[in-house]
C-alpha cells in the first residue's frame, strides 16, 4: 500500500459500469465555430491543411472557423493558405492589434484596418482574453473590453455586419488563489500563466461585467461570446444576460467540464436557447474530439470523460450526456451559425 501520494499524480480510475453509445458521425452536418489553425509564428510549425480537412471528413465536420487570422497581410496569407485553397472548408476571423488605442488617429486606423481586412475575405472578428488582462493603451494602462475609446470598432463591425466572437476572462478558479480549494489547482500548478489572482489583474466579475456593458453599448452589434457566456460556471447568469441583450449569442467551446457536471440545467439551457448557441471546440483536431462532443449532445450516457485530453484537470471529472432533440441539434451544430455569420459575395 502506497502510505502518500502527491495530487499531481492522482489519476484514479473509475470503477462505475455505465452504458457507452459512441457517436462516430454527428446527426447534422457540423461547424466547428471556434477553433485556431496559426499559418504564421511558431505554431504554424508542421501545418498541414489537407490533413485537418481529411480529419474533418473522418470527423463528420463541414467547416472550421479559425479565429487566428490576424490583419493584414498575415491575414492574407491565412485566407490563400486555407479559405482560398479549400473552399468552404476553413472560414477565417481577423483580429486587431489593440496596443496604444486612445493615442491620436488609432480609432481611424484600426477601423480602416477592420474595413480593408473585411474586403480581403474576414468572415469575422476575433477578440482575444488579452483585452482586459494585457492589452495596454496610450498611457500603458491596462485596457478593458468597454472602454469607449475602442468602441468606433465595434460600431464598424455592425456597420459591416460582421460578427465578433469575444473570450473575456477565462474559468473562474483562476481568478482565485491556488490553494487546496481550487479545482484547476493541477493546471495553475503546471501552467502558472494561466493564473490571474493579483493585484496587477482586475477581478473575474470586472471583466465579465466590462463585457456585458461592451454588449450593452452597442445593440446593432452581433456578439457571440466564447465559452458559454465566458462564465459557464453559472448558467442563471448567463441566461439573464441572454434574456436582457438580444445581440447576445455564445459559443460552447471547451466548456464540457462545466456544463456536463450540470446536466439537468444545461439541457435546460440549450432547448431554451436554442437558435443563440454556436457549436465550437477550441481543441486539438482530431476525429476522437468530436466524436467525444457528439457523444455528449446526443446521447443520455453517464459518467463519461470530459477530455481526450491528457494533460487536464477534467479527465478527473466525469459528466452527463444532455440528449439533444433534432431540432435543436441542427441549429447548434450548424444553422446557427450561417445564419450569425453570413456568407460574403
Amino acid at each position: 500500500m502506497q502510505d502518500s501520494l502527491l495530487v499531481e499524480e492522482y489519476r484514479p480510475i473509475p470503477e462505475v459500469v455505465a452504458p457507452v453509445h459512441e457517436v462516430h458521425q454527428p446527426r447534422f452536418a457540423v461547424v466547428d465555430g471556434h477553433n485556431h489553425i496559426p499559418v504564421t509564428g511558431p505554431r504554424a510549425a508542421g501545418l498541414d491543411p489537407a490533413a485537418i480537412v481529411a480529419t474533418l471528413d473522418e470527423a463528420g465536420v463541414k467547416t472550421i472557423v479559425n479565429l487566428s487570422g490576424g490583419w493584414g497581410d498575415e491575414l492574407r496569407r491565412s485566407l490563400a493558405t486555407l479559405d482560398e485553397a479549400y473552399p468552404g472548408r476553413f472560414c477565417t476571423f481577423c483580429n486587431v492589434h489593440w496596443g496604444g488605442a486612445g493615442a491620436p488617429g488609432w480609432a481611424e486606423a484600426a477601423t480602416k484596418q477592420l474595413s480593408a481586412d473585411v474586403a480581403a475575405g474576414a468572415r469575422g472578428l476575433k477578440i482575444f482574453k488579452r483585452l482586459g488582462l494585457q492589452w495596454r493603451d496610450c498611457d500603458d494602462r491596462l485596457l478593458m473590453p468597454d472602454d469607449p475609446r475602442i468602441g468606433g470598432v465595434f460600431e464598424q463591425c455592425a456597420e459591416l455586419n460582421l460578427p465578433v466572437l469575444i473570450h473575456v476572462a477565462d474559468p473562474t478558479a483562476f481568478f482565485k488563489p491556488n490553494d487546496r480549494f481550487n479545482e484547476r489547482y493541477d493546471v495553475l500548478k503546471r501552467r502558472p500563466e494561466w493564473h490571474f489572482y493579483g493585484s496587477q489583474y482586475p477581478t473575474f466579475m470586472e471583466l465579465i461585467e466590462s463585457l456585458y456593458r461592451l454588449i450593452e453599448a452597442h445593440p446593432r452589434t452581433t456578439f457571440i461570446t466564447a465559452h458559454v457566456g465566458c462564465y459557464p460556471e453559472n448558467l442563471a447568469f448567463v441566461s439573464q444576460m441572454m434574456d436582457k441583450y438580444p445581440n447576445f449569442n455564445t459559443d460552447i467551446s471547451a466548456r464540457i467540464a462545466e456544463l456536463g457536471r450540470v446536466p439537468y440545467a444545461a439541457r435546460e439551457w440549450f432547448i431554451k436557447y436554442a437558435d443563440r448557441i454556436v457549436f465550437g471546440t477550441d481543441l486539438t483536431i482530431t476525429p476522437e474530439m468530436y466524436r467525444l462532443h457528439y457523444r455528449w449532445l446526443e446521447t443520455a450516457d453517464e459518467y463519461m470523460p470530459a477530455s481526450v485530453q491528457s494533460e487536464d484537470s477534467v479527465m478527473r471529472w466525469r459528466v452527463y450526456g444532455v440528449h439533444l432533440p433534432d431540432e435543436v441539434l441542427a441549429q447548434i451544430y450548424a444553422g446557427n451559425f450561417a445564419r450569425l455569420v453570413p456568407e460574403r459575395s
